[in-house]
Parts: C-alpha cells; sequence; structure tokens
C-alpha cells in the first residue's frame, strides 16, 4: 500500500512512516546537492539568514541535467547520499525533517535523525526521467552561480519514493538484504 503526504511534514506525519513504505509526495521540496549544502552551513556560520525557512521541509540530493524545450526540469534523479552526511546534522538540528537521496547514510546522521524524528526517502538510482514527470514548477532561489547544484525550490504531485530510514533508525539497507536472503532461502527448498 502506498502513502500519500504532503509537504510540509508534520511529526504525526513522520511517525505514520515506516521503514519500506512506499510514499508518494506533493507539495514543496528544496533541491540542494554537495555544493549548496557547503554554502549552507558557510552562511550559518557567518550568521547569515538559510535562503528559504528549512523548518519541517525536504530537501531533495539533486541537480537537475537541462530541460529539453517544453519541459519544465530535465531528468532530475537522486545523487548519492553519504556526501551530504557532513553537513545533514546541523540541518536536522535546525528543523530539516526530510532527505530523498540515493544510498546509505552515516551512523552519526542516523542518530541526528531519531534526536530530532526525521526521515530519509530514497529513489532508485537512474530514475532521473521518472522524477522529473512528477515536477510541476522548479525555480532557481540561490546559489545560481552553482549551476545544477543551485538551490531550486521545486513542486511535486505524487513522487515516488520509498522510506529508506525512519525516525526509529529503522533502515532498509540493513534489513532489506536479510530479507532478501531468507526470502531466496525459501525459493531454494
Amino acid at each position: 500500500m502506498k502513502k500519500i503526504i504532503s509537504t510540509p511534514l508534520s511529526d504525526e506525519m513522520i511517525a505514520s512512516l515506516s521503514c519500506g513504505d512506499q510514499v508518494l509526495i506533493s507539495g514543496t521540496i528544496y533541491t540542494a546537492r554537495d555544493a549548496a549544502h557547503k554554502r549552507l552551513l558557510e552562511d550559518l556560520n557567518q550568521n547569515k539568514r538559510l535562503p528559504f525557512d528549512i523548518k519541517n521541509q525536504i530537501v531533495f540530493y539533486m541537480g537537475p541535467c537541462p530541460a529539453a524545450p517544453g519541459e519544465v526540469i530535465g531528468p532530475a534523479g537522486p545523487t548519492t547520499s553519504h556526501r551530504m552526511d557532513k553537513y545533514t546534522p546541523k540541518l536536522l538540528s535546525l528543523g530539516l525533517k526530510g532527505m530523498i537521496g540515493k544510498g546509505n547514510r552515516s551512523l552519526e546522521v542516523i542518530e541526528s535523525m531519531k534526536k530530532y524524528y526525521d526521515v530519509y526517502f530514497a529513489c532508485v538510482g537512474g530514475t532521473g526521467t521518472l522524477c522529473a514527470k512528477h515536477i510541476l514548477h522548479s525555480e532557481v532561489i540561490a546559489y545560481s552561480d552553482l549551476g545544477t547544484e543551485a538551490i531550486r525550490k521545486i513542486e511535486v504531485e505524487d513522487f515516488p519514493v520509498f522510506v529508506a530510514i525512519d525516525a526509529k533508525g529503522n533502515n532498509i539497507y540493513e534489513s532489506g538484504p536479510e530479507k532478501f536472503r531468507k526470502y531466496l532461502a525459501t525459493q531454494n527448498n
């Protein structure tokens, strides 16, 4: 069963999500990759305001390809999340509630997720064209000098993800392979 949620995220919404759930997200999401994360933390260290209110928001680790004529955005698939791990605990402490990317997260990020009650969604790599079809609007809102790594505000409808790590720390990258091994064992008997 797919769960349908909208942004901004609430603690009640996060509580309803469990590791492995398929989720469709509608609403506003912000994009930021490595260079944008670095700039966000530099701004914070210089006591500057962030370019958007991060509280209860989702950040998608994505830098899109150029859009073809008539398209809102080009292929917009996830990038590897661990590259943002050194920045993530600070952003979670400021109220960020969700992240979308691909791949596992560090123990420090998972502990911060449990502490601040956050969720990590994943997309399957190679789904950039599928993801782009769920983006209704895209505009650069900060750090335009970073090109594809600029921060964008995107509007999505039924954006397909799954819960990779829930707010309790349940992690599909740990539980998934074991479930698959058990499944294979039952098929070989």
